[in-house]
């Protein structure tokens, strides 16, 4: 793929294998930047490639730790701003502090809106991003957002497994939409699960509106965090006596009890893209599938460097 030398991909720390990635797909390479830290902690990225005039994309996941993610980030937009870069793309596969968008009790933050702030006044021209929390996310950015989103990747992989007898089950009531693209693209019929919060991390499904019984399920959500929602819909439906259960997320977070949750479930396959890197503890999970979301953020890339269309990709490619 002929690409000029006036585009630059760098890459942060959070997420090095997926910015490679990026780079082969793109057949060229990672940009060149030194990230250390000086003795009292505070990091200090030197870029060590020429990019006056040049249109640069920033490769970070604002992931587990972070803070510390998205600090690196704000310093690599203004070392790039500084250095002369002609646009600078925040490329952030998966954007952290999306859930707190808004205020649901007094004297609470917005910190989506912050980070958003944050971004933009660093230096990044536009951000390209993968399944953001809520799709209204993008208008807490005063600079354009590309959106993507994994069900390109995940609707590929469940379509070429040819699930038969297939029902989509929405794991809440908030993800009702995506759940029916899923059953559109795959050919499958859809259900709902109604779930009640206890607390924090604690979710209870209440209820089933649909019928799964002696039918293969696939429970799609865009992030699997601490596995409350996904595990206590799974426990549902099979309560309802469905077959096998599959599990597609965009985002693998994996936080605080979701392995040791996710141990006890019934489903058959978890499946997540590479936006977040695993740990070693939840590699070992046997049932955890890993798919790369390379090739679709390294044609965006393609695409915004030569300003053509990237929300055509989304129509060709489902």
């Amino acid at each position: 793929m002929f690409l000029n030398d006036s585009l630059k991909i760098f890459s942060g720390s959070s997420n090095p294998a997926l910015a490679g990635a990026v780079c082969k797909y793109l057949s060229i390479p990672v940009g060149g930047a030194k990230i250390s830290r000086f003795p009292d902690g505070e990091k200090l990225i030197r870029i060590e490639d020429d990019v006056r005039g040049r249109d640069c994309f920033v490769v970070q996941s604002t992931c587990k730790p972070v803070d510390e993610h998205l600090i690196e980030l704000l310093i690599y937009l203004d070392c790039l701003r500084r250095a002369s870069a002609k646009r600078i793309t925040a490329v952030v596969p998966y954007f952290g502090y999306a859930r707190q968008d808004r205020k649901d009790e007094g004297r609470v933050p917005i910190t989506a809106k912050l980070v958003a702030n944050l971004v933009a006044t660093a230096g990044a021209a536009r951000v390209l991003a993968i399944d953001l929390h809520a799709h209204q996310l993008q208008g807490f950015f005063d600079i354009p957002v590309d959106h993507l989103t994994g069900e390109l990747v995940l609707s590929r992989y469940f379509r070429d497994k040819k699930i038969d007898n297939l029902t989509v089950v929405s794991p809440d009531v908030g993800n009702i939409k995506t759940a029916a693209r899923y059953a559109s693209h795959l050919g499958g019929d859809l259900a709902i699960v109604h779930k009640r919060r206890v607390s924090g991390d604690c979710v209870r499904a209440d209820e089933l509106i649909g019928d799964v019984k002696g039918r293969n399920v696939l429970m799609c959500d865009d992030i699997i965090a601490t596995a409350g929602t996904v595990c206590s819909a799974a426990e549902l439906v099979k309560q309802r006596g469905c077959k096998k259960i599959y599990v597609g997320a965009t985002h693998g977070v994996f936080a605080g009890e979701a392995l040791k949750r996710l141990e006890a479930a019934p489903m058959d396959e978890v499946v997540v893209t590479d936006t977040i890197p695993l740990t070693e503890e939840v590699k070992k999970f046997g049932r955890i599938k890993v798919l790369s979301a390379a090739s679709m953020l390294g044609e965006a890339i393609k695409r915004i460097h030569r300003d053509e269309s990237v929300s055509s990709l989304f129509v060709k490619d489902v």
